[in-house]
């Protein structure tokens, strides 16, 4: 199996949950820029790839979504591995290259030491490997990961409502316009199933 301890995306074209997290549980997201290159990517992937965001939050370490594939796309697999991919490259350029990041000798330290036990990096890591996908199949479990996701940050402290919080779909759920990243979002209001608007 692709994915750690039997967590494996089977059905490219069903919707997700996933987690992408730092090596180590780094807080590379305490940067705005750096939050700003998962934003970017998002974008691009959802205007170019055929990936549909339904929900996310970036937190200090990670990143929660949900996302689906469209039929026309290459499938969520080729997406994720080539949008962390290009995600870890423009983080390791900011890092080491922007000259704003103060703790880049330690982020060296740390991202080389993880490339170390991961044969498909040459020199740093930034994510680790596995996804932990779970198919989000019925209403009951996927309302319960875009609340999981959108807690987030008021879970942690950082804000009291969820909608306070800037890099999350929150604001998209409850039809605020000052969002910064427009996806798919999931209506629950369907007798049975979803829709994805």
């Amino acid at each position: 199996m692709s994915e750690q301890s039997g967590y494996t995306i089977s059905d490219q074209y069903a919707t997700y949950f996933l987690t992408f997290t730092v090596v180590g549980w780094v807080d590379l997201f305490t940067r705005k820029a750096c939050k700003d290159i998962i934003i970017s990517s998002f974008d691009y992937c959802q205007k170019s790839k055929g990936l549909l965001v339904h929900a996310y939050v970036i937190m200090e370490s990670h990143v929660h979504l949900i996302v689906t594939a469209s039929k026309q796309s290459s499938g969520l697999s080729n997406i994720v591995r080539d949008m962390k991919k290009y995600t870890s490259n423009r983080l390791i350029e900011w890092i080491f290259h922007s000259g704003k990041e103060s703790r880049r000798n330690w982020l060296k330290m740390v991202l080389t030491y993880h490339a170390k036990f991961n044969t498909n990096n040459s020199k740093y890591q930034i994510w680790q490997q596995y996804n932990k996908p779970k198919v989000c199949l019925f209403p009951k479990f996927t309302n319960q990961k875009i609340d999981y996701i959108h807690r987030n940050p008021v879970v942690a402290g950082i804000v009291d409502t969820p909608e306070d919080y800037v890099y999350s779909s929150a604001r998209n759920y409850v039809n605020r316009s000052d969002f910064i990243l427009d996806v798919h979002v999931i209506d629950f209001g369907v007798q049975e199933g979803f829709v994805i608007t």
